[in-house]
């Protein structure tokens, strides 16, 4: 990301970070590295009233202008049907007005950044961490009709700070996930927007949970990742960019 103007001294992109694919969606902008602001939305499910409000004001608030974006990263899911959609079509849009260039992030990587290093990765929403007994996190987010999209993680090396996905994104039921993790001698711990109507099915040995505070994905952290991936040239094809939905949306047809 050099400049041939400046004799190669590479200027941050500025950049717009988008979470809409959880509950409570949220919005951030950033120079290269360096996060500037973060604006949640007031409340859940308000994603396609308050993504543009927000957007505004962040940008007005550090004296920005849409046109001067330069990178717009997205939650690429798995997640809401309709909240990856709002995030694919403005990233898109972006690149129509502004040659903006996109990188998808990964939902449950956004998720899990919130109490874990993913790659060496340090979490700007990192507020607690796991407890030193605890070498294995699992991001839940409601998949619908009583299943949910999980990630597993596990801590590389007993006491290191960075951590890996083990168990790839998935669709699952909480008979499987329960099958799989829980009554082993290592505990799990769990987080995500999955849990808030189900946390009480999910009890059972060797299961534990982070605290609420911590399920929800944050534009910091679809920011965090996404620069990690755009200094890799990881950016999304913006004519082929479709979020990572796991499975069909619900489709219900009127009948004649």
């Amino acid at each position: 990301m050099e400049n041939e103007a400046t004799g190669g001294i590479a200027i941050p992109p500025l950049i717009l970070a988008v979470e809409t694919s959880s509950r409570v969606g949220s919005v951030a902008i950033a120079l290269g590295s360096g996060l500037l602001g973060e604006t949640r939305f007031s409340s859940p499910l308000r994603h396609s009233a308050e993504v543009f409000p927000a957007i505004r004001e962040l940008l007005d608030r550090f004296g920005r202008k849409p046109a001067q974006i330069e990178h717009i990263y997205i939650s690429g899911g798995p997640g809401s049907f309709t909240g990856l959609r709002i995030a694919a079509a403005l990233a898109k849009a972006m690149y129509l007005a502004n040659a903006a260039r996109i990188v998808a992030v990964d939902t449950l990587d956004i998720v899990a950044a919130n109490v874990v290093n993913l790659e060496g990765r340090s979490s700007a929403a990192n507020h607690e961490l796991p407890s030193a007994d605890c070498d294995r996190i699992a991001a839940v987010l409601d998949a619908k009709r009583g299943q949910f999209f999980v990630a597993v993680y596990e801590r590389i090396a007993t006491g290191g700070e960075t951590w890996k996905k083990v168990f790839p994104d998935s669709l699952v039921t909480i008979p499987q996930f329960l099958a799989q993790f829980a009554g082993r001698q290592e505990p799990i711990r769990l987080l995500g927007d999955g849990l808030v109507y189900y946390r009480d099915k999910f009890q059972a040995d060797g299961i534990r949970f982070f605290d609420e505070k911590l399920w929800s994905a944050r534009a910091c952290n679809v920011h965090l990742l996404g620069w990690e991936m755009a200094l890799k040239e990881q950016f999304a094809d913006p004519l082929a960019l479709v979020p990572n939905y796991l499975r069909k949306p619900d489709v219900t047809l009127k009948q004649r």
